[in-house]
């Protein structure tokens, strides 16, 4: 636990990120590339409220975010992006389970945004979600055309997404993406947004809008927290480290995280079972730590009993071909 004054340089610590690397930031005439997200040249404050550790620990589990510098135009644009995203979600099939994904990249290091967009192209075809499926996720150095990832953008998708689904018959389908810490997901945008989403915050978040079915996936360092507040015996909810371990490969120039190349790029384009493909991304995580000498992970994952009465309906619809991983391994070969 962090002790009360030292809360938020501690805080500050864990979410500095490095530069990001100029390696696709040019436009081939040497000009700047608009599709280049903001580098963090700052660290994050503290956003924390009250005199004790107490105090200033339950300020983080009700999520703060911090917003500053925007520009009045991009505020607009990225309002309009939004709304015309969430218009475009297809209403429920009666009688159908459908699954309504949301990927999300939370920080503006472009390996997130990459790995958001490819998540919901994957999950999209996996669970017959073309549609049904909503990416939050900034410019990753070759695109920007979709609305940003925040904490405030991601509760707001997921209320629009509350409102779409039949809440008795069909399933949310999320996976974040970001850096991490012992107190959440880190919300990290250049120098103009900060916060923490907190376990407490998300659980409460899908209380209040009934969303009980659910296949939550959060790749990030220390995700494991999620796992005691989001369980529930309609939850399968599957994370990239123990809630005290880090996971690897988020630097900004990547294509993929470990987790997201072993369970995103890998393991969901197969026709296999979701435990099944938990198991082979722990797997593999595991080998290139080991080949790197890295300290395990350990990727978790947890099932609820009553997950089996509508998952086999969407594993049923699933393609019975593989796709092909696409982007840069996540460890060279």
């Amino acid at each position: 636990m962090i002790k009360g004054a030292s809360l938020g340089f501690a805080i500050a610590a864990l979410l500095a990120s490095p530069a990001i690397s100029q390696s696709f930031s040019k436009d081939g005439e040497g000009g700047q590339n608009p599709n280049q997200p903001p580098a963090h040249t700052t660290r994050i404050p503290d956003l924390s409220m009250g005199n004790t550790r107490a105090q200033k620990q339950k300020s983080f589990e009700q999520a703060p975010q911090l917003q500053r510098g925007f520009d009045a135009k991009d505020l607009l644009e990225q309002r309009r992006r939004l709304d015309a995203a969430m218009s475009a979600i297809r209403p429920q099939r009666p009688g159908v389970v459908d699954a309504y994904v949301v990927t999300v990249a939370l920080d503006s290091d472009p390996v997130f945004a990459r790995e958001a967009r490819e998540a919901g192209r994957v999950l999209a075809r996996r669970y017959d979600a073309d549609g049904r499926t909503l990416t939050l996720a900034g410019p990753d150095g070759v695109r920007d055309d979709l609305p940003r990832g925040s904490i405030d953008t991601l509760l707001v998708t997921l209320a629009a997404i509350a409102e779409k689904m039949d809440r008795e018959e069909d399933v949310l389908v999320m996976y974040t993406t970001s850096h991490g810490l012992k107190l959440g997901l880190a919300y990290h945008y250049g120098d103009q947004g900060f916060g923490v989403l907190s376990p407490a915050k998300l659980s409460q978040a899908l209380k209040d809008l009934g969303i009980e079915r659910r296949i939550l996936i959060l790749s990030a360092c220390y995700s494991g927290v999620f796992v005691p507040a989001l369980a529930s015996d309609n939850s399968a909810i599957l994370t990239a480290a123990a809630d005290n371990r880090t996971s690897f490969g988020c630097r900004a120039e990547n294509d993929w995280t470990f987790y997201g190349d072993a369970m995103i790029n890998h393991a969901l384009r197969k026709p296999q079972p979701l435990q099944a493909a938990a198991n082979e991304a722990a797997r593999t995580v595991a080998e290139w730590e080991i080949g790197q000498r890295l300290l395990a992970s350990l990727p978790q994952t947890r099932i609820g009993r009553d997950v089996e009465q509508w998952l086999p309906a969407l594993e049923a619809r699933m393609p019975q071909t593989a796709s092909a991983p696409v982007g840069r391994p996540a460890v060279g070969e």
